[in-house]
């Protein structure tokens, strides 16, 4: 590995991946919903073999851009 690439490698935050359980364990949800989010392209996720990950910032952004503030 070159130096340039492995300075640009170590200078990216490594982004914290959640399983679709976990997802739906914060947001408080079931697994069904997280699933719609994912398909609808609400919520975006990567396939990892038969199954997906959501980055945790990802699952942040859904819910501070789903905010709803009565009042």
């Amino acid at each position: 590995m070159s130096p340039s690439s492995r300075e640009r490698t170590e200078s990216l935050p490594d982004p914290k991946f959640l399983t679709i359980a976990e997802v739906a364990s914060v947001m408080r949800v079931s697994k069904m919903t997280v699933y719609r989010l994912v398909h609808s392209g609400e919520l975006p996720a990567v396939r990892v073999g038969r199954s997906f990950r959501v980055t945790e910032d990802d699952v942040n952004e859904y819910l501070r851009k789903s905010f709803y503030s009565a009042g």
